[in-house]
Order: C-alpha cells, then sequence, then structure tokens
C-alpha cells in the first residue's frame, strides 16, 4: 500500500495549528536594541538616515532603555558619540567618556536589563577609523592600513573603562587581528573575569552600513575599511575568523550584516558550538523602512520575516532596530 506525502493543507485554516507546527520562531528574549548617546541634556535627534531612530543624551536615553526593557526586551547595545574627537580616539577609553556615562546611569536607574557596549574607535578618531592608522597607501583608494598593535592597546583600555562602569558585555567590533584575546587578558587581569565578550568575528566591509555611520558620525574622512573588514564575497574567510575568536576566548560570536549573508550565519553556526549573535544593521532597516513608506510592503509583516530568516539560518541573538516594534507585535 502506498501513502501520500503528508501535505498541512488544513494548517492554513488554523493560526493555533500553524503555531504547533512551527518551526523558527522570533521570541523578545532574543533581541538586542542598538542606541547612540551623545553629549548633551534633553537631546533627542532624529537620524535622517534611519527612520525611527534617534541620537540621545543620557538623561533621554535612560528613559528609552526603560521603556525597552518595559516591552520585554533583555539587552541593549551603546554607540558612543564624543563631544571631540582625536587621531587617537581618546574619548573610547575616558573614564569620563559618554559610554562610560551612559552604561553607570543606565545601571543606577533602569534594574535587570543588560547594557552591552561597542568596542571600537571608529566613532573617536578624528580621521573615522577603527584603530591607529599605521600608513595609508597612495593610490586611487587611498588605502588605509591599521597599526594593529597599538589599536589593541586601546580597544582593551576601552573595554575595560566599560567594565568599570558596569557593563555587561563588551563587542569589540574593530577587526583588529586577536582584539578578543587582548580584551580578554584586560578584563581578567582586573578581576572582570565575569564580563563576557561578544566578538564582531565575521564583520563584512559592506554597503549595508552607510545609515550607521549618519547615526554614529562614524564616516571615514579618507579611504575605507576594506583592508580590515572583510570582503563580501567570502564565505570560507568567515569561518577562519570565527575559530580565531572562539580559540582567543570570545562568549558569543557574530556576523555582520545579517540579511544578506544568511549563508555566513548557517556556516558559522553548524561549525561553532557558542551563541551566534547576527546584527540586522541599518541598511536593511532602512530598506524596509523605506519600501513600506512607498506603499510596496507592509512593514510590520516584512520586518518579522526578515527576522524570522535570520532566526532560521541560524543565529540565537538579533541585534535589531525594529527591537521595540517586534516586541510589540509578538507581545499581543
Amino acid at each position: 500500500m502506498h501513502y501520500p506525502l503528508y501535505r498541512p493543507k488544513r494548517m492554513r485554516a488554523s493560526e493555533s495549528l500553524r503555531r504547533l507546527v512551527r518551526e523558527t520562531s522570533v521570541s523578545v528574549d532574543s533581541l538586542i536594541m542598538p542606541f547612540f548617546v551623545r553629549e548633551g541634556k534633553g537631546v533627542r535627534t532624529p537620524v535622517a538616515s534611519v527612520p525611527g531612530i534617534f541620537q540621545f543624551s543620557v538623561d533621554t536615553l535612560v528613559k528609552e532603555v526603560r521603556a525597552a526593557q518595559s516591552l520585554g526586551i533583555p539587552a541593549v547595545l551603546l554607540f558612543g558619540i564624543p563631544g571631540v574627537k582625536d587621531r587617537a580616539g581618546s574619548g573610547a577609553y575616558a573614564q569620563d567618556g559618554i559610554v562610560q556615562k551612559a552604561v553607570t546611569a543606565i545601571k543606577e536607574r533602569v534594574r535587570g536589563i543588560a547594557v552591552v557596549t561597542d568596542v571600537c574607535l571608529c566613532e573617536y578618531t578624528s580621521h573615522g577609523h577603527c584603530g591607529v592608522i599605521k600608513k595609508v597607501v597612495k593610490s586611487s583608494s587611498r588605502q588605509v592600513v591599521l597599526d594593529n598593535e597599538a589599536t589593541l592597546e586601546l580597544l582593551a583600555l576601552t573595554a575595560l573603562s566599560h567594565a568599570q562602569a558596569g557593563a555587561d558585555m563588551v563587542a569589540p567590533s574593530a577587526m583588529a587581528d586577536g582584539q578578543v584575546r587582548a580584551i580578554r587578558a584586560a578584563l581578567d587581569d582586573n578581576d572582570f573575569s565575569g564580563v563576557p565578550v561578544m566578538a564582531y568575528s565575521a564583520k563584512y566591509a559592506s554597503a549595508f552600513y552607510g545609515p550607521f555611520r549618519q547615526a554614529a558620525g562614524s564616516a571615514p574622512q579618507f579611504g575605507d575599511r576594506r583592508s580590515y573588514q572583510m570582503d563580501p564575497a567570502n564565505a570560507r574567510e568567515a569561518v577562519r575568523e570565527a575559530a580565531l575568536d572562539v580559540q582567543e576566548g570570545a562568549d558569543i560570536i557574530m556576523v555582520k550584516p545579517a540579511l544578506a549573508y544568511l549563508d555566513i550565519i548557517a556556516k558559522v553556526k553548524e561549525r561553532f558550538d557558542l551563541p551566534l549573535a547576527a546584527y540586522n544593521v541599518s541598511g536593511e532597516f532602512a530598506m524596509v523602512k523605506a519600501a513600506a513608506r512607498q506603499g510596496m510592503l507592509d512593514e510590520k509583516r516584512a520586518a518579522l520575516e526578515v527576522l524570522a530568516a535570520i532566526k532560521r539560518a541560524g543565529a540565537d541573538i538579533i541585534i535589531t532596530y525594529f527591537a521595540p516594534q517586534i516586541a510589540k507585535l509578538l507581545n499581543k
């Protein structure tokens, strides 16, 4: 006797039944909301390139973080915009730096939410690159070469200052060789062995970062970041980069961007038994927003579909500007 293949057509009739057999679910518990914090008071400046996203001063940021927590969002990721920039990016590791002040304020006034800090120098350097510049190759593209060892020293100082301010986790994103090792050593040597490291392990030199650079004020003043961020055409390299971060002591590894790199998320997830984060970056977010404004798609459905795809590819954690919107949908 032959039996027909199972085709659950009747599931279309009942959303409750569809939920019972759903293979992938997006949960509020897996979301991290990024925020941009700058000097000042009462600041809530809209970012034109990222609709619905703002730059906040510390006082207004605390209110936004409290609102995110009320939606069940478990963690926030902070990016700082200093009042003054210099070639060494000194605002990144200053004890009274903008992120350090924001972390302290959040931990004092919003109980129970995890504060993650981005560890990079691009927002703080006058040249907009992610580390100390060693040389600029004089060519049509003015390729930038970073001084890796000098950069590692400053990244370690930055991560340590964030931990001293109360950060629950640090997230190095400079793509400097050995950054996880240097940061892990600095934390361990200063009694912060309990602060985990979420490494931007596979961070591509992507066109999808454009809106973020306006939000964070971090666009390079010359050249680009292709000499230290990954070639978008490479996949095996991403696995090698993640393997190095795992060896150096990363607690969580990350793929960035997410939507254009679902295959990379899947490859990394298959290879490593560590929590995997994916960053649904500003350009991916802005595309959905722009299409929705033109009436080309349903924004809420599209946003949820995007996050489901990232989750289905293997991400355990999703960093996304859609977090509050999705949390409201899921909490209904």
